[in-house]
């Protein structure tokens, strides 16, 4: 008992802050936050509190008004909080003036993602891409970043090259950027003379939004062991597996998960893991049906797809948890109009999602291993169409 808790003492106690625009509504505010506190949990943190403030637009200086600045330090004060996050990413200006206002520590969304994934890195090459994004991340804001580090050590949003009183000099931090470019460089030609090694055997490649359970489904399709957790960014290396059904072999890749937001730069930096989007045959497009946004979630990977130039390719959507889908039963006498929540899975399956002709929809539990062979049979379908065009007359002998 004892063990547990020196664990909740050790946990940072944050608190989230969103604001509701004409861009972005009530119900998309309360998302975005939902998924926040998702982050700080995966982060090592726990969430105490949330502030919401309705503007025209973030105040360019503190990103919200001064009463509810005046509100929230407050509640710093009273409740011994760590941590402030803020769900859209802070300029230098907004950053220096709430931390002269705010004593504790405070990250925007993009400085949370980025340490998440400094967590989660494990080999060289996932490392050098988080640094590389991190460094980029540093620059504009350097004579914040140094007095916030004089501060503060070590906890969420510290980790990586952000602890280095020696990495404040630009001058510095430029030549590191240069240097993590060409590294990544060298890597992306070795990265790409191994998938050209590959020959032209067909590629399948998983992706979706994070925490969706494509890694469950890697290993079932793959039969391997790859890291699958409860977590956001659980997966960062692309694993690549080979998959025989029946007769036929193809590859499988495992992809980082996208997710609202993702800073531009850690795009750039991540540049090789979704080169095997790119130059995948076969997408399977991965949804947690389960999710209150699975709908909006979806069209941030689209979005996604479409700026990597991908969406084109034979798109199998998959949606995955239905174990976990809750179907909320309307009353006969309620007149409001019928939503996702109320639709029974055989009417999902009838619905617009499974209606585009362009896009294969199935559904299915990777935990559960409900319906898989379907979506073998599909996949089975779909490599062997792709196959016999590349291979005419080959018996798939492997």
């Amino acid at each position: 008992m004892s063990g547990e808790n020196e664990i909740i003492k050790t946990m940072e106690r944050a608190v989230l802050i969103g604001v509701i625009t004409p861009t972005q509504s009530e119900r998309d505010v309360n998302e975005y936050l939902n998924e926040l506190a998702f982050l700080v949990e995966t982060a090592g943190g726990e969430t105490i509190k949330r502030f919401v403030q309705r503007l025209d637009a973030p105040n360019s200086g503190t990103f919200v008004g001064s009463g509810k600045l005046a509100e929230i330090e407050q509640y710093i004060k009273d409740n011994e909080i760590d941590l402030v996050v803020f769900d859209d990413e802070l300029s230098a200006t907004q950053l220096r003036n709430i931390e002269k206002i705010f004593a504790c520590k405070i990250l925007d969304r993009t400085n949370l993602i980025l340490d998440i994934f400094a967590k989660r890195a494990k080999t060289s090459y996932a490392k050098t891409q988080v640094e590389l994004a991190q460094y980029q991340y540093i620059l504009p804001r350097l004579t914040r970043m140094w007095t916030h580090l004089e501060r503060q050590r070590g906890g969420i949003g510290l980790r990586g090259p952000g602890e280095s009183e020696l990495e404040t000099d630009r001058r510095i931090i430029r030549t590191k950027i240069s240097d993590l470019k060409e590294d990544l460089i060298l890597i992306d030609r070795q990265m790409s003379t191994q998938r050209k090694g590959r020959g032209n055997i067909v590629r399948v490649a998983l992706v979706g939004y994070t925490n969706v359970g494509k890694s469950t489904l890697m290993n079932l399709l793959s039969k391997s062991d790859v890291f699958a957790e409860n977590k956001l960014f659980a997966t960062l290396d692309t694993t690549v597996r080979k998959v025989v059904i029946e007769n036929l072999a193809f590859l499988l890749s495992d992809t980082v998960g996208f997710i609202r937001k993702l800073p531009h730069h850690l795009v750039e930096s991540f540049k090789s893991t979704l080169d095997e989007v790119r130059e995948a045959d076969i997408l399977i497009h991965v949804a947690d049906i389960s999710h209150p946004g699975f709908e909006d979630q979806i069209a941030v990977v689209n979005q996604t797809l479409s700026e990597l130039k991908a969406i084109d390719k034979p798109i199998i959507l998959l949606f995955n948890k239905i174990d976990s889908y809750t179907f909320q039963q309307k009353d006969d006498d309620d007149l409001t109009p019928k939503t996702k929540r109320n639709y029974t899975l055989d009417e999902l399956r009838n619905s617009w999602m499974a209606q585009n002709s362009n896009i294969i929809t199935l559904f299915i539990s990777a935990k559960q291993k409900l319906n898989l062979e379907e979506l073998k049979t599909t996949l089975y379908e779909e490599v062997k169409k792709i196959h016999v065009k590349r291979y005419p007359g080959d018996h798939f002998l492997y």
